[in-house]
């Protein structure tokens, strides 16, 4: 999948006022490119609000990241469980109408995750990244900031508010970005997961040196369809430079129940992060609990 940075739509004047032309291809073509155009503008009006060499200084003041990849691999659960803090997306619109994200938080701790991912998007999942720094001050464990990045000021930004890893989106990164990204990620000493949704994307990550952590996607972002053997094609590809590499594989999406959980770590997941399935139950804590259960499933 191939996403386009900026909408090709050229501006012209009259009288000093600015108007869009719309041509062909000016309008996004999937949920990601639309994210990602907005949030172009989105960081343009943050930057103008807090500066990255503010953002910089406040990093001094952040207690060290924890180590999130130690703890998938130690595991409170197998496979390890990566759960999400997540009010709404884009597909299904708002997951959990009385959202308190430091309460799901701690729910989640209590029921056995080992990490958190938190979603700081506020347009199209209404998050945010107040909502990180809520829920770093409430529990213990790594943090994930759930964001669509595209420049380096979100890399700080989620320091600042607490995460101790991030994530880098295979499709919206070209290789040159996911290398630097990556590099700034390690200096300040938090962990990158990258997600792929492709053996195409797979491979670009896999050029790259110094990656540890990738997460495979099994929606398809364009239609929006789930298959889990999304995950088993993948590292069933590329088992050996996997494998030759200790890279730790999370999956991602769609998984609901016990049997869920066991194929994708019978195909080689370490790790699953799950959201929704989690966070639309009355005790997303004892969610967790049931999914490794025999006699529970999720609704």
């Amino acid at each position: 999948m191939q996403i386009r940075r900026r909408p090709p739509s050229p501006t012209f004047s009259i009288s000093h006022l600015q108007y869009q032309v719309s041509v062909p291809g000016s309008e996004p073509r999937n949920i990601l490119e639309k994210i990602v155009w907005h949030k172009e503008t989105e960081v343009q009006a943050q930057r103008e609000k807090v500066s990255l060499s503010d953002l910089k200084r406040r990093i001094e003041a952040v207690a060290p990241a924890q180590d999130f990849l130690a703890a998938l691999r130690k595991g409170k659960t197998q496979p390890a469980v990566i759960a999400e803090v997540k009010k709404a997306s884009p597909s299904k619109g708002v997951i959990r109408e009385n959202f308190d994200p430091v309460a799901i938080a701690q729910s989640y701790q209590q029921g056995g995750a080992s990490c958190l991912s938190v979603l700081t998007d506020q347009k199209f999942f209404q998050g945010s990244f107040e909502n990180l720094a809520k829920v770093r001050a409430a529990v213990d464990l790594p943090l994930l900031c759930k964001e669509f990045i595209i420049y380096p000021y979100q890399i700080y930004q989620a320091r600042v508010h607490g995460a101790d890893a991030v994530l880098l989106i295979a499709a919206i990164l070209s290789d040159q970005d996911l290398k630097y990204f990556s590099k700034i990620v390690r200096a300040l000493g938090m962990t990158a997961l990258i997600e792929v949704h492709s053996l195409e994307e797979l491979d670009r990550v896999l050029a790259l040196d110094s990656v540890t952590l990738i997460g495979v996607n099994n929606r398809n972002l364009e239609d929006f369809t789930v298959d889990l053997k999304t995950t088993e094609t993948l590292y069933n590809t590329r088992r050996e430079p996997l494998q030759n590499r200790d890279i730790l594989l999370v999956s991602e999406s769609g998984l609901h129940t016990p049997d869920d959980l066991q194929f994708v770590a019978s195909v080689g997941a370490q790790a699953v992060l799950i959201g929704e399935s989690l966070v639309k139950q009355d005790n997303p804590g004892q969610a967790i609990a049931a999914l490794f259960s025999d006699q529970h499933q999720l609704q």
